[in-house]
């Protein structure tokens, strides 16, 4: 057995994705949100003791962290607020405990270390991603259920433990394909079938559906990806498809400007020469709007000139002696 059979074998012992099981497949959806939005933004120039991820991890999940000097090198590293407020009521004091760099202290925010917010209110999207989260895993539930009950056509009755034997046995021969047949005219009377809701259940799961696109097009529109949601179930024009566009960015353009905000201050109080943008798709969509935008300024230029370079018209006769009278 070579290593890629090996490897196949090892695939045959995964076990069967427990639906019912709602606080575990929460968790894997955030969990995969998270690692999607890990790649949102790039940085450059960070320390190496600060990898990109955790600061990421700290800031989506936690909504803050600090950068500081520990024995002279630069960590993120996540705490409380404290200390008594200032004129706008913020916090002043950032509280910290590490036992791995035997680190525990009360900084002062902004000269023993700075303050890095995912957003402006420091919240994080675990908020978000609980909720949409929360009701895709209902929703994946009820439409497992709807799907086991997609099988069920009729449903069959017994009056008696033979007439029930009777039954099971010939849906086990239809169920192996074999082809079977009733000799017992008793079993008739004792055997009844009743018609069981086939079209609804299609109904309802195709229901469910739909309400899974909605859910995600609605959390993906949040973080700033254009996932347009179609009710009518045909396809979009042009203007239709960007009904939306305007609600996508105010999010994340937040979250950008927070961490251009708190990685200047790094740079300036500890010498650094940091810098973040948007990168993966949020980096497309946005060079996607600065060309839209530079093409229609561009029109709107050319329509102007072409404007001005009309030749203007001769006064008539008429027009000339109105103007002497």
């Amino acid at each position: 057995m070579d290593k890629y059979e090996t490897f196949l074998s090892g695939l045959t012992m995964v076990k069967p994705y427990d639906f019912k099981n709602k606080g575990r497949a929460l968790q894997y959806r955030v969990n995969y949100m998270l690692a999607r939005l890990c790649a949102m933004f790039k940085y450059e120039g960070l320390p190496d003791t600060i990898p990109q991820r955790m600061l990421e991890l700290y800031l989506l999940s936690i909504g803050h962290c600090v950068i500081t000097r520990v024995d002279g090198v630069l960590y993120a590293l996540f705490g409380g607020f404290g200390g008594k407020l200032d004129e706008y009521y913020r916090p002043t004091i950032y509280t910290v405990s590490n036992p791995y760099l035997t680190f525990y202290e009360n900084l002062r925010i902004g000269s023993d270390c700075v303050l890095c917010g995912n957003d402006s209110a420091y919240q994080g999207l675990l908020p978000l991603l609980r909720q949409y989260g929360s009701a895709m895993v209902e929703n994946e539930l009820s439409m497992n259920i709807a799907d086991i009950n997609s099988r069920i056509i009729s449903l069959i009755t017994a009056d008696n433990d033979t007439d029930l034997e009777s039954a099971r046995e010939y849906l086990k021969k239809i169920e192996r394909g074999e082809i079977s047949a009733i000799g017992e005219g008793a079993f008739f009377d004792g055997v009844k079938t009743q018609p069981y809701a086939a079209n609804g259940s299609y109904r309802s799961l195709t229901d469910l559906i739909e309400y899974e696109q909605y859910l995600k097009a609605s959390l993906y529109n949040e973080i700033g990806l254009n996932a347009n949601y179609n009710m009518k179930r045909e396809s979009l024009n042009s203007s239709e498809s960007q009904l939306n566009n305007d609600a996508l960015t105010p999010l994340i353009d937040d979250m950008l400007n927070m961490r251009k905000a708190f990685v200047e201050e790094v740079n300036k109080l500890y010498g650094t020469e940091i810098s973040v943008d948007f990168a993966s798709a949020w980096e497309d969509n946005e060079l996607e709007a600065e060309a839209e935008l530079e093409s229609i300024i561009a029109e709107s230029e050319n329509v102007s000139r072409e404007t001005s370079d009309e030749p203007e018209q001769e006064e008539t006769e008429d027009e000339r002696k109105t103007k002497t009278d």
